[in-house]
């Protein structure tokens, strides 16, 4: 198909011969996002469901053309996907989320997301080093074991979000939302970890060594992402590019995240995490420094970037499900693909099961004696491992990073693993995305979330409980520190939010900028 397009290219000029191909991929490009618009309102698909199957009629029609050699208008490798691709998506995620609701919740949201990521990559990695052989599918290294239990543990809960409505279910959505994008910048993480670790001698020490990097890398890294953010912020706040041009506003701010991520990578941390972290510290301090026109220009920006990134990179995984260069290489039978296949769903299922439930029960018991916060019900707990069963955009780049070199593999085993991440990616999409709706409608009725899931007002401001302060006696900031000692342990989640507001009025947003907390905050 190459061939073909650079024939069509040579004709219009043969020193522009990628201008073709990259106008074609384009036009379908624009082609997902009417379509998607247009089934919109049903709210039945989202945009990763019409992107691979517009993907998937593209690549068939270019198959077709081809003559069965090739279904890719562009071949990319693994590096666009990290480089290009995935810093908007996670930068996105991370600038739009909704502070106050992700950071009453926050230690739900990291047990998911962080926990929840080693329980399910343990489960999946697991269970594929047993099942694999005994279904006739040898050759991966335990190196790749583990690669397939981050790469699997990876989630993509676009889908259920589409469905799920904020106003009326806040802390679900909150739930959902937080651990999504803590769940893909932890499992990049663990995989970058997994990939440096000497696996020739699996034990006790190389486990510790794993857990030492990933805690190594995710420090590190959410220090970066931390600094970048707050140094932007504290040049906006301090020079005011505004009064000259909003531009160089939001070219700072853009310019500035990607700067941590590429910083990120060559230091050889988490980029995803640190752009993560940076987008979530520019929406709070260097967001509130910018022009109101800026405000509104950096929304809708930073969207629009992410929602093209993703968009391309689901339309470029429907046309690589048609990639007949990596089935040919697939030695294995059709009967032993399937069962592999359904090994890899049954074991998401369970992975996602074995830390959804038992951990939203442990949260329900930490937060028991917290008015603010309701607890997880057993119809939420559901919504949130279905959720959490899609994989998407995080997946597929692991795969390719670690299966493939330049976008290409010529070894049987590794072209079999792409093609089995694809078949994955392309079942859940589309066969747990069109179920979500149904699911969610049965579960949680229109009228029931609206009187049973909104989250009850705050009882009071516990102001009896104030940092220490120099001008009152010993004994009273002990007695201060007690009571604070005996809030945090019945309601740990509530009192570290509540002192943190504390400290980031009186410290930090002085300094890097953003209204006082007791005024509205999205």
């Amino acid at each position: 198909m190459m061939e073909l397009l650079r024939d069509c290219a040579r004709n219009f000029g043969g020193e522009h011969e990628l201008v073709v191909p990259i106008t074609v991929f384009v036009a379908v490009l624009c082609l997902c996002l009417v379509v998607g618009h247009l089934l919109e309102e049903n709210r039945w698909v989202n945009e990763s469901i019409t992107a691979i199957i517009i993907g998937c009629i593209a690549g068939a029609i270019i198959l077709v053309l081809s003559k069965g050699k090739n279904s890719h208008i562009l071949t990319f490798n693994e590096e666009v996907f990290f480089i290009y691709l995935l810093p908007p998506i996670i930068f996105n995620a991370g600038f739009q989320v909704k502070k106050k609701h992700f950071f009453q919740n926050f230690l739900t949201i990291m047990l998911f997301g962080v926990v929840g990521v080693f329980i399910s990559a343990l489960i999946i990695t697991a269970g594929s080093w047993w099942l694999f052989p005994r279904l006739g599918f040898v050759g991966l290294k335990p190196q790749e074991y583990l690669a397939i239990g981050t790469i699997f543990s990876s989630t993509d809960t676009v889908c259920t979000l589409q469905v799920l409505h904020q106003d009326e279910t806040p802390l679900l959505y909150s739930l959902v939302f937080g651990e999504g994008v803590v769940n893909d910048a932890t499992s990049v993480v663990l995989f970058n970890a997994v990939r440096k670790i000497d696996v020739s001698r699996l034990n006790g020490r190389t486990a510790l060594r794993l857990i030492g990097d990933f805690l190594y890398l995710f420090s590190a890294s959410t220090a970066l992402g931390l600094s970048a953010g707050l140094l932007t912020s504290y040049i906006l706040k301090t020079l005011y590019f505004g009064r000259h041009s909003s531009i160089r506003e939001l070219s700072l701010m853009v310019l500035m995240a990607y700067l941590s991520y590429m910083l990120a990578e060559l230091f050889e941390l988490s980029g995803i995490l640190t752009v993560f972290i940076c987008g979530i510290v520019m929406s709070h301090y260097a967001w509130h420094n910018v022009t109101e026109s800026s405000r509104i220009t950096t929304r809708h920006v930073f969207a629009m970037l992410s929602f093209i990134a993703e968009t391309f990179i689901f339309l470029y995984v429907g046309m690589d499900a048609l990639d007949i260069e990596k089935w040919k290489m697939t030695k294995l039978s059709f009967g032993t693909l399937m069962a592999i296949y359904s090994t890899l769903i049954l074991l998401i299922l369970l992975g996602r099961a074995a830390f959804v439930f038992p951990l939203s029960a442990l949260s329900n018991y930490m937060n028991r004696r917290a008015d603010r916060i309701a607890s997880i019900t057993v119809k939420h707990q559901i919504v949130i491992w279905w959720a959490g069963l899609m994989r998407g955009a995080v997946s597929i780049a692991l795969a390719f990073k670690q299966f493939t070199y330049s976008g290409v593999t010529w070894d049987p085993i590794n072209a079999t693993m792409v093609t089995n991440t694809i078949v994955v990616v392309l079942f859940s999409t589309l066969v747990f995305g069109f179920l979500t709706k149904p699911l969610i409608m049965y579960l949680l009725p229109h009228h029931a979330s609206n009187n049973k899931n909104v989250q009850p007002k705050s009882p009071k401001d516990d102001a009896t409980l104030p940092l220490l302060s120099f001008e009152e006696s010993a004994a009273t900031n002990i007695l201060r520190a007690t009571d604070g000692l005996s809030m945090l342990m019945a309601r740990p989640v509530y009192t570290i939010h509540h002192y943190w507001r504390r400290f980031d009025d009186t410290y930090m947003r002085p300094i890097f900028g953003g209204p006082n907390h007791g005024r509205a905050e999205c």
